[in-house]
């Protein structure tokens, strides 16, 4: 179990698909759950009428934003981001926050939502950013792992680093606990798809203890849904595992979601003419995500 003790680490070391941020987010957020297989006044709830079928493969599983990464179950070979960019070298995606050193590696689209969000951040007066940390190779996990022990790093293959959707966020001024960039992101971060992915009261879920510093991509709208019901991941795949469907209004743009198992090569059903994305959960199925 890493502990608070990774805090100080990283909060001194200088003295952290489909993508949708609304220009001016207001906040304003409804969910409702429905049974996909009853008939229902599908515009009601802003259901696509029209859908198509798509193939789906076992790999599917292991792919997207929404993988569980922990203890009990590791990255895949294909759960790796295909658009790892160095951010050192990529000067436009670092525009309003620093870097703790020249090896930083996250996913483009990533960055890309992390620099909107840094960026809203800035007009609210908060801009003493800088990411500590972000996607590891299995080499560099395992070599963190060897050097700071179990109680400060996970196992290579265990970490959500390993992915490139996860990076350690820190103050030039403080720690992140007490740094007004923690606690920026701590009320606002869900906004612009991220969530605080170890907060304090779900210690007992995630395993791991607090981290003010280490935020996740999963995308709106499920940023947006956790934040409202209080889920971290584990939870809220739990919460679509059960419902099967959920449809969620964000800021007026109108999402529906499903899960799906997935044993072996199938079909599901996906919005026809709609934008959708589909990522697995790395347990057993994928959610699909459409909006219109």
């Amino acid at each position: 179990m890493k502990k608070l003790g990774y805090l100080f680490f990283f909060g001194l070391s200088i003295g952290f698909g489909f993508i949708y941020i609304a220009p001016t987010f207001h906040g304003k957020v409804e969910i409702q759950t429905y049974d996909r297989y009853e008939k229902v006044k599908l515009a009601d709830i802003g259901i696509p009428k029209n859908i198509q079928r798509k193939e789906i493969s076992k790999e599917q599983v292991y792919q997207g934003n929404l993988l569980l990464v922990n203890s009990e179950f590791p990255v895949h070979s294909e759960s790796e981001k295909s658009d790892i960019v160095n951010l050192f070298t990529n000067k436009e995606l670092t525009e309003g926050y620093g870097l703790l050193d020249g090896n930083i590696e996250l996913s483009r689209d990533v960055a890309l939502a992390f620099s909107k969000m840094i960026t809203a951040a800035k007009k609210e007066g908060v801009h003493h950013f800088l990411i500590n940390s972000g996607y590891r190779g299995m080499n560099k996990q395992r070599e963190l792992y060897r050097e700071m022990g179990p109680d400060y790093a996970l196992p290579a293959g265990y970490s959500e680093h390993n992915l490139g959707i996860s990076l350690d966020v820190g103050s030039s001024q403080m720690k992140m606990s007490e740094a007004a960039e923690g606690k920026w992101i701590e009320r606002n971060a869900w906004k612009y798809g991220f969530i605080l992915r170890y907060p304090k009261d779900k210690i007992d879920v995630t395993g791991i203890q607090y981290e003010p510093w280490h935020i996740r991509f999963v995308g709106l709208p499920h940023s947006a849904i956790m934040h409202k019901k209080n889920f971290v991941l584990e939870e809220y795949l739990d919460f679509l595992k059960k419902e099967k469907s959920t449809a969620a209004n964000v800021n007026g743009v109108q999402y529906t979601i499903s899960y799906y198992l997935v044993s072996e090569s199938m079909t599901i059903k996906v919005p026809h003419n709609n934008h959708y994305e589909i990522s697995g959960n790395n347990i057993d199925g994928v959610i699909v995500t459409g909006y219109e």
